[in-house]
This record gives structure tokens, C-alpha cells and sequence, in this order.
């Protein structure tokens, strides 16, 4: 990785870009600080510390603290992640926008203004929800009509923003510009976790020496097997080897080339976990904005077993049936999403037009099945992946009461993120510096 570095700060070209992207980041960060007029942050605080889990630890993890703090970047860049999600999902659904992304750069431009208009949109309501929602409880100074505008209006052009500064680093700078706000905004947080950490386990009075030094080997020897452990789980690739045919025309012969088809182990990435915790996180939410949720009933209690702060918690054993919820659903969208993104039989059909075949397995019907089945191994495969890598945070935040806001979803968006930009300036870096053969 330093090397990649080094090799690409010798060029001036992609020099200007890593400034670009490094002075974006800079302005995030600042406007991560810039309070919401208006509002009252000890609220969200207070909110926070009242209710945990997955779904409230995430979204402050996506905004890089920014919610907790109430800035102008409360709603950080998740009304466009979700907007792109919901975007996906509607172009295999409506035939319209599936042949608008068949169109290439053309149909992509309509679809990503469709996708920015969406986000504005999704935005307007999360903040409204957010002003009306909580303002009647604390979160506004003064609860009028003057000050919920002002709210909604300052977070949404907020969102907004962050939005076009993520398309100009996808322009001018280096890697994906979305992706990178959302790591940076989830590595900002890393910091105080880990000091939280520390001073929970390690810093600790009356322990010796040993005790803490042994607290501290085990604490980084966690996060480095999970990091490891993510890379793996990233980097795992089954690929299907495809062979072509043979044509001859004339005395030319055309084909026979020997390909194959990736199928990554985690092929949904972290959708499942997003949809799974976020869904065992809305009746929460709901409740929370009706100031309901803390009494004796049924009710309350089905919504303590979907709080993620009550599992694997040994005073509240009763509630861990939550945890067997979480898995199922995490399993269930894996597949769910992948069905809907991957189609075998497009695949199949593709192969089959170009002259294209898995050897051994015949053209049509047969490579649909050799595909779903395969498919269907890789998708279980990383969904106990993905399961493995998000309990153990779980498990430490409610066995032992460790305060850590980031889970696996955030190693796994960071960890995917770094590899994917480091591979973008290894092939920048390689297209400047290659010479061929007329130059050598």
C-alpha cells in the first residue's frame, strides 16, 4: 500500500488528485462540526444513550458522528445510499428503467439524475420526520413552524452537498467519491471507540501491569483477525471457467479464447446486514418518535428483543431470541438481493449467443441450473461470513459491555473501500508509466 503511494506521488497528474480528494475531506470534516441552528445536540445525545443497536450505531457510524452532534451533516450521504438501493431494486422491477440501463453513458445519466432528484427527496422526509418526530420531544429550542423549516431545509441542502462533493471526487479525484465519504466519516469515529475501549479494559485502577498489557494484546488481536477475516471474506472468488468456441472464416479462425465468471463468496456485500438490522431497528425508531416503547406490555417487550443492546446480554438472557432473528433475516436478504441482482439465465443466455460454454455442462437449461446451484453455495457461504463477522462485536457489547459504536459493517465497507481505491491508483499508476514496445 505505501508503496502504491509512493509510485503514484511521483505523478503529477494523479498528485492533483489525491490533493483534491484529501481538501474534500477536509471540508466534510469541517462541516461535520457546524451545528444545526435551532436544534438542541444534548437531546440526540441522550437519545443515544438511551437507545442502542446496530440500526443507531450504523446510521451515526455512516455520518461520522455528525447525527449524534446534530451538524448540517446530520443526514450524511445515507438519503443517496438509500436512494441507490431503491433505484437498483425499482430498474429490475419496472422494464423501463431496465432498458434505460441498457442504453449505456445516456440511460446512466438519466438514471443517475433519477437517483439525485430521489435523494432530495428522501432527505426532505427523514428531515421533517426528524424535526416533527423529535422537536415535539426536546430536540428544537423553540418547537414552532419557523425553526422545524429551518431544520429540514439546512439538513437536506446539507445531504445535498455531500452529495455533489461525492460526485466531484468520482470526477476530479480518486476512486469512488461516495464510498469515500462514507469511509472517512466511519474512520472518524474509530478513534474514540478505541479510546473508549481502552479506558474501559485496559486504563483501568487497581489493575497491574500484566492484566492490562494482556487486555490490550487481546483487543487488538480481535480487531486484526476481524480485519484480516474481512479481507479474506472480500477477496473470495469462485470462478467458473467458460470456454469459447472456435470459428473459421475464410482462412482466419476467431474464438477459442479460455475465460471464466466471478462469482464473489460475498456477493450482496452489506445490504443484507443494512436491511436486516435496519428492519429489526424501525419498530424501535417508531416507537421511540411516539415516546412509546418503555412499558410492561407485549409490545415493549417483543421491542427490547429487537434491541441489539439486550443480546447476548446476561441479565437479559430472555431477550437474545432477537439475535436468532438478525440471523435469519441477514440469511434471507443475501439470497433475496442476489436473486435480484445476479441472473443466471441472462448469464446463460449471453454465454450461449457468443459460443461460449462450461466445460462439461451443457448450453441453456443445464448451465442455468450448474449456475444457480453454484450461486447458491457461494451466497449461504457468505452469508455465515457476514453472520460470523457481525456477532462478534454483538457478543463483546453485550457479554462483556464493551461501548464500540462501529461493527463488521463498518470493517467491511472500510476494508472494501481501501481495496477498491488502492486498486484504482495501482491501474492509474500503471496506464502513466507504461511505455510499450514502440518506446522501449
Amino acid at each position: 500500500m505505501l508503496e502504491t503511494f509512493r509510485r503514484a506521488f511521483k505523478i503529477k497528474d494523479i498528485r492533483k488528485k489525491l490533493g483534491y480528494t484529501f481538501l474534500m475531506l477536509i471540508v466534510i470534516r469541517l462541516g461535520s462540526e457546524l451545528p444545526t441552528p435551532g436544534v438542541d445536540p444534548t437531546y440526540i445525545q441522550n437519545f443515544f444513550a438511551e437507545n442502542t443497536g446496530e440500526a443507531f450505531n450504523l446510521f451515526n457510524a455512516f455520518t461520522g458522528g455528525s447525527f449524534e452532534n446534530m451538524s448540517v451533516f446530520a443526514l450524511s450521504i445515507t438519503p443517496y445510499i438509500t436512494s441507490s438501493i431503491i433505484m437498483q431494486l425499482l430498474t429490475i422491477a419496472i422494464p423501463q428503467l431496465e432498458e434505460m440501463r441498457k442504453e449505456g453513458e445516456d440511460g446512466r445519466k438519466k438514471i443517475t439524475a433519477i437517483t439525485r432528484y430521489l435523494t432530495v427527496g428522501l432527505a426532505l422526509i427523514e428531515s421533517a420526520a426528524m424535526a416533527i418526530g423529535f422537536g415535539r420531544q426536546g430536540l428544537l429550542v423553540e418547537y414552532n413552524f419557523v425553526n422545524a423549516a429551518i431544520v429540514v431545509l439546512t439538513l437536506t441542502a446539507g445531504s445535498a452537498f455531500l452529495m455533489w462533493i461525492g460526485e466531484r471526487i468520482t470526477e476530479k479525484g480518486v476512486g469512488n467519491g461516495i464510498s469515500i465519504v462514507l469511509v472517512i466519516n466511519i474512520i472518524s469515529r474509530v478513534p474514540g471507540d478505541m479510546t473508549s475501549l481502552f479506558k474501559q479494559f485496559v486504563f483501568v485502577e487497581g489493575k497491574s501491569l500484566a492484566s492490562r498489557g494482556l487486555a490490550a494484546l487481546i483487543i487488538l488481536a480481535i480487531i486484526i483477525v476481524l480485519v484480516v477475516f474481512v479481507v479474506i471474506l472480500q477477496g473470495g472468488m469462485r470462478k467458473i471457467p467458460v470456454q469459447y468456441s472456435q470459428k473459421v472464416v475464410g482462412r482466419r479462425s476467431y474464438g477459442g479464447q479460455s475465460s471464466h465468471i466471478p462469482l464473489k463468496v460475498n456477493t450482496a456485500g452489506v445490504i443484507p446486514i443494512i436491511f436486516s438490522s435496519s428492519l429489526m431497528q424501525f419498530p424501535i425508531v417508531i416507537a421511540s418518535f411516539m415516546g412509546k416503547g418503555e412499558g410492561t406490555g407485549i409490545g415493549a417487550e417483543i421491542l427490547r428483543g429487537m434491541n441489539q443492546s439486550f443480546w447476548c446480554n446476561p441479565q437479559y438472557p430472555q431477550y437474545s431470541w432477537g439475535l436468532a432473528v438478525y440471523i435469519v433475516l441477514t440469511v434471507f436478504f443475501a439470497y433475496f438481493y442476489t436473486s435480484i441482482t445476479f441472473n443466471p439465465m441472462e448469464i446463460a443466455n449471453n454465454m450461449k449467443k457468443n459460443g461460449g460454454f462450461i466445460p462439461g455442462i451443457r448450453p441453456g437449461k443445464p448451465t442455468v441450473e450448474y449456475l444457480r446451484k453454484i450461486l447458491n453455495y457461494i451466497i449461504f457461504i457468505g452469508a455465515c461470513g457476514l453472520i460470523l463477522i457481525q456477532i462478534v462485536p454483538i457478543f463483546f457489547n453485550g457479554w462483556m459491555g464493551a461501548s464500540v459504536s462501529f461493527g463488521g459493517t463498518s470493517l467491511i465497507i472500510i476494508v472494501s473501500v481501501v481495496l477498491e481505491t488502492m486498486k484504482q491508483i495501482e491501474s492509474q499508476t500503471l496506464v502513466r508509466n507504461y511505455k510499450g514496445f514502440l518506446n522501449s
